[in-house]
């Protein structure tokens, strides 16, 4: 019963794929939601007949109370039994399976699956996101959003079916049962009713701006708790936790505050609803008193009319919290909404074909790039990369070198000029087939917080064993890896790295990033300071590496230890984004320009860092 019931819907079915999301709420909830139509309007249905039933019972138990006061016991049980039969067999038999559909439709059905659908849908979402956009926000505020706004949007849901309508068809249900008994009922629970929702409207409309900003808040306190301890090696480094901690305490503060101003307003809005609750009950029951005491109205009445209004009492609590609740998830859903909504810039052009690489030719024409701004990056840069040639990128931090490898892997778009690829222009292919020609040895070589052998496959998912094993040799990594042994006890290529791969050495992580590419065995090598956090001894094995493993390929290396570059079949200088000479690393020495000048002023085989 249970599986039948959590099957209803697949929260992984197909969907048509948006690069701009609907930034509306209503269009959101509508466009994400559409999978659960039809269930929504059983739950509905089967809500609704929830609330019926219990108007019903209240009317009946009314109706028991006048057929006892108007018949002896004898005469009551001998005239009403197979009345009372029924209506016992409908209590014991139909309710409850009324009960447990509504129940199962919501709990199991709608709560597990729109939860999961909302989560999946914006977590695809957020990682088809250019790497720019990441870069312009927290990372833990950027999930703590994606972690928040499905359960928001299954709280918003739950209160809309469980709450609004059974306390919609409740109250229809309240004004037919007063108004058969006398119509007069009707007047105090039209009162109150009208000032109930005027308490409602004050309320929710105060309520959604400050569940947003606490919202809001909250991920703001996730965004720097989760950059500190992303950071923690820094942290501790430099000694600055006070630091760090008053840097959270700022956002925990603006949490509390905004927090307070939000339950404020439930304050208030509990103090209104004990002044109504008790004008309704007194309204209501002191009515049908008086009308019974002037024998316009049985006792049936007074006690039908005293059951209702202290059942209404109860649940004008629970309507109003489920209300205020629902307006609360959607400020916290129109606070997720600014991130699993945000529109992709970096898309793949209308009927881009997958990159056909033959050559590995690279062709940059005209190429300038500032993010935006009116200086910095790249100005006007033209280069031939020819097949099976290697690159060296030369120049002071900030002259672009880093700026042109991302633009190379698309990770922005051009702002003017092409990059081709045998004679492909990068912006007409898609992205992932670009990346897929290009393998990357970064100077951060952060890994995936799993396996060692799983972050070497990340390069090539359906490689053998074998095949991983003999990249990590030839990476210099094997020996190691086989030594290594986690917490949990995994040993060798099971062992976990931990985030980012703290647990292992600079060195030992730049070697197994370095089996990644290998593995990966693309036409194209890019590598960023690849050597950067290994010793001298090591470095020369890796360098010998690599010069083997860039046999065939096209290269571009940036390294400020010039040492790694010198044996390229050609050397490119950049200052300030623009290149100022370009050949072998002999013929610069012996232009006596600007690299002749880098290789005066190493120390330890370092790019000095000033200008020359």
């Amino acid at each position: 019963m249970f599986r039948f019931f959590e099957r209803l819907v697949d929260p992984y079915q197909p969907y048509p794929v948006s690069n701009r999301p609907p930034r509306a709420l209503l269009a959101f909830l509508r466009d994400y939601l559409r999978p659960f139509k039809t269930t929504f309007c059983f739950s509905a249905f089967f809500q609704t007949l929830v609330a019926a039933v219990q108007i019903f019972l209240i009317w009946y138990f009314g109706r028991l109370i006048v057929l006892m006061t108007e018949a002896t016991p004898s005469e009551f049980w001998g005239n009403h039994w197979v009345e009372l039969a029924l209506v016992t067999g409908f209590i014991l038999v139909i309710r409850p399976l009324i009960d447990t559909v509504s129940t199962l439709l919501l709990n199991n059905t709608i709560l597990p699956n729109v939860g999961t659908l909302v989560r999946y849908r914006a977590h695809r979402h957020v990682l088809r996101q250019s790497v720019g956009w990441f870069e312009n926000d927290f990372a833990g505020r950027i999930a703590n959003r994606i972690m928040q706004t499905p359960p928001a949007t299954g709280e918003f849901v739950y209160q809309l079916i469980d709450a609004v309508t059974f306390s919609f068809v409740y109250l229809i249900g309240a004004f037919f049962l007063l108004g058969e008994s006398d119509p007069r009922l009707m007047i105090p629970l039209a009162m109150w009713t009208g000032l109930y929702f005027a308490l409602v409207v004050w309320t929710v409309r105060r309520v959604s701006p400050a569940s947003a900003a606490a919202s809001n808040a909250r991920s703001a306190v996730t965004g720097r708790v989760v950059d500190s301890y992303t950071n923690i090696h820094a942290v501790k480094m430099f000694s600055q936790n006070d630091q760090e901690l008053n840097y959270g305490v700022e956002a925990i503060e603006e949490a509390r505050v905004t927090f307070q101003k939000e339950m404020r307003l439930y304050t208030t809005m509990e103090f209104g609803l004990i002044l109504l609750d008790g004008c309704l009950v007194v309204s209501v029951v002191g009515w049908a008193t008086y009308l019974w005491s002037i024998g316009s109205a049985d006792v049936g009445v007074v006690a039908a009319g005293a059951a209702l209004t202290l059942r209404m009492s109860g649940m004008s609590h629970w309507i109003m919290w489920a209300l205020t609740t629902l307006f609360r998830e959607m400020g916290v859903i129109r606070e997720g909404m600014e991130t699993i909504s945000a529109p992709i810039e970096l898309v793949d052009a209308p009927g881009a074909q997958e990159l056909q690489m033959k050559a590995a030719h690279i062709s940059i024409a005209g190429l300038t790039h500032r993010y935006g701004k009116e200086f910095g990056g790249l100005e006007n840069i033209s280069l031939e990369i020819k097949p099976g040639e290697s690159l060296g990128l030369v120049g002071a931090s900030g002259a672009g070198k880093s700026t042109l490898i991302k633009l190379l892997l698309r990770f922005y778009d051009v702002e003017s000029g092409a990059i081709y690829f045998d004679g492909q222009n990068i912006s007409h292919v898609t992205q992932d087939s670009l990346r897929a020609q290009i393998g990357v040895v970064q100077q951060d070589s952060a890994l995936l917080h799993r396996s060692v052998r799983n972050n070497i496959l990340y390069g090539k998912p359906g490689a053998t064993e074998e095949d991983m094993i003999e990249a990590a040799k030839k990476a210099e990594a094997h020996d190691f890896i086989l030594q290594l042994e986690d917490p949990e006890g995994r040993t060798g290529y099971d062992a976990q790295v931990g985030e980012r791969g703290v647990k292992l050495s600079g060195g030992q992580r730049q070697r197994v990033a370095l089996a990644r590419v290998i593995l990966k065995d693309a036409p194209i090598l890019v590598l960023d300071e690849a050597t950067s956090a290994l010793d001298s001894a090591v470095e020369a094995d890796i360098l010998e590496t690599l010069y083997r493993v860039m046999r065939g390929k096209t290269v571009i290396a940036i390294a400020h230890r010039l040492s790694t570059i010198a044996r390229m079949d050609r050397i490119v200088v950049l200052d300030e984004g623009r290149i100022v000479e370009e050949g072998t690393h002999a013929s610069l020495l012996e232009a006596n320009g600007a690299y002749a000048g880098f290789w005066k002023h190493q120390s330890g085989g370092f790019l000095a860092m000033e200008e020359t």
